[in-house]
């Protein structure tokens, strides 16, 4: 039921009221006795709100709602009010139809495979244990309950613990979603921000909702336009943050992994990052004296590593960020603050990405539904043919030239293919190479 980054589908189809009915119930069956509930600005997360609220309160756990919000926004507010757990109603960076719903750790991290799975069960067997008529849960919002609303609190948390330089000229792409508190909180530090798409729209009119290049053109167009010092671009939760150079460039997820993991590891640290990430991280912490360890796809896997006490930072090139030190999950705001102070204190963004090396990598997907099957075929016929394959998450095979990638999506029915090296010639070849054993694998399970 649960993929990398919860349930996530489309809406009347894989997710349903009935379905965020029943998480609700298993979540306080599961023993939570306060919940923080939020959502993104999708028009469907009211009715999944309300059936989610009603699971919960029908088992006798009380809610304390934070309403439309970031999910770091959520995140935080679990801590703070001291509850149980949480739930975040989103699709995250998803197209408008989807939605989903993502549950959160009493410490602010995203529940692990064996909670998700605890979850699942509960759900699957109906194993509900419903709250007598004098012990239903209670429902209150967020703000009667603290002083002050949960994104004036993050805010105050973001400059508390950032120092922000207060004469950058920033662009901020909320993307028709909910990150409103990264314009706010640099513009409280005395910043010059502009936004664009800032409209609250869970349809994405400005643009889709996920922060990659090709969907950023309007935004980069902008930046150069302007005297902007940086621009910055979330999600729709706005749990990932991307960046734009002071040229109009889109930077990409691996270098501004490398600028972070850098800045915050020493020696002897490590950085957790995904096993789709670049050769040109490893290359960068190594010259502090770091090194990246490895975990599957998902910020949940990379939340739970960057919890251990020597690593220093983790990340996904997708545009999730983690600092363990402030807040364990990813936080795009905080991403966003944190690169205003680091070019407050190093300069150029775009002189920072011109120092790091360009390795060439290829990306891609292909669309099946036998994405496991056709991924433990590939591993099969890969460890019979290389010498060194790891399957901590997929298949990724190491070569002298360089490596490549072979998972299937959490989310989607889509086999993903990477591969990288330091020639072009051998970043294609690669990327062939896995595209090879894929077509093979389907070939084999026809």
């Amino acid at each position: 039921m649960f993929g990398t980054s919860g349930v996530r589908g489309p809406v009347g189809e894989e997710v349903t009221a009935g379905l965020a009915l029943d998480v609700g119930r298993a979540l306080a069956t599961d023993g939570a006795e306060t919940v923080v509930v939020g959502r993104d600005a999708r028009d469907s997360g009211r009715m999944l709100t309300r059936a989610l609220v009603a699971g919960l309160t029908e088992c006798g756990a009380d809610v304390v709602d934070v309403g439309v919000e970031a999910t770091p926004t959520v995140a935080r507010a679990v801590v703070r009010e001291g509850a149980d757990a949480g739930v975040v109603v989103t699709a995250s960076h998803n197209p408008a139809p989807d939605n989903g719903i993502k549950l959160w750790t009493e410490s602010g991290r995203a529940f692990g495979e064996e909670r998700n799975d605890r979850i699942a069960d509960i759900v699957e067997s109906a194993a509900f244990d419903f709250a007598g008529h004098d012990a239903i849960g209670e429902r209150r919002d967020a703000e009667a309950a603290t002083d002050g609303d949960a994104r004036r609190l993050h805010e105050r948390a973001l400059r508390e613990s950032v120092a922000i330089p207060a004469d950058l000229s920033v662009v901020v792409d909320l993307g028709n979603g909910v990150g409103r508190v990264t314009a706010d909180a640099l513009h409280a530090a005395g910043c010059d921000v502009e936004t664009l798409n800032a409209q609250r729209d869970g349809r994405f009119p400005g643009r889709p909702s996920e922060p990659t290049a090709a969907n950023c053109e309007t935004a980069c167009e902008v930046v150069a336009a302007t005297d902007a010092d940086l621009g910055v671009v979330h999600d729709g939760d706005a749990d990932r943050m991307m960046a734009i150079d002071e040229r109009g460039r889109f930077v990409g997820g691996d270098a501004l992994l490398a600028l972070f993991g850098r800045r915050e590891a020493d020696s002897d640290d490590r950085v957790a990052v995904p096993v789709d990430t670049s050769l040109l991280v490893a290359d960068a912490l190594a010259e502090v004296g770091a090194e990246v360890t490895y975990t599957p796809v998902g910020d949940a896997y990379v939340a739970a590593e960057a919890a251990k006490p020597d690593v220093a930072f983790g990340g996904e090139p997708s545009g999730a960020w983690i600092w363990p030190d402030r807040t364990p999950c990813p936080d795009g705001p905080l991403a966003a603050c944190m690169l205003t102070a680091t070019l407050g204190a190093e300069g150029s963004l775009a002189a920072l990405v011109d120092d790091l090396p360009e390795y060439p990598i290829r990306r891609d997907s292909v669309r099946t539904e036998a994405k496991s099957a056709i991924v433990e075929r590939v591993g099969e016929v890969a460890a019979a043919e290389y010498d060194d394959v790891s399957t901590l998450d997929g298949v990724r095979v190491e070569t002298d030239a360089g490596w490549f990638l072979v998972r299937a999506s959490g989310t989607e029915p889509l086999v993903r293919i990477t591969a990288e090296a330091r020639d072009e010639g051998d970043a294609d070849a690669l990327f062939e190479t896995a595209r090879a054993l894929i077509d093979r694998a389907a070939t084999d399970l026809d």
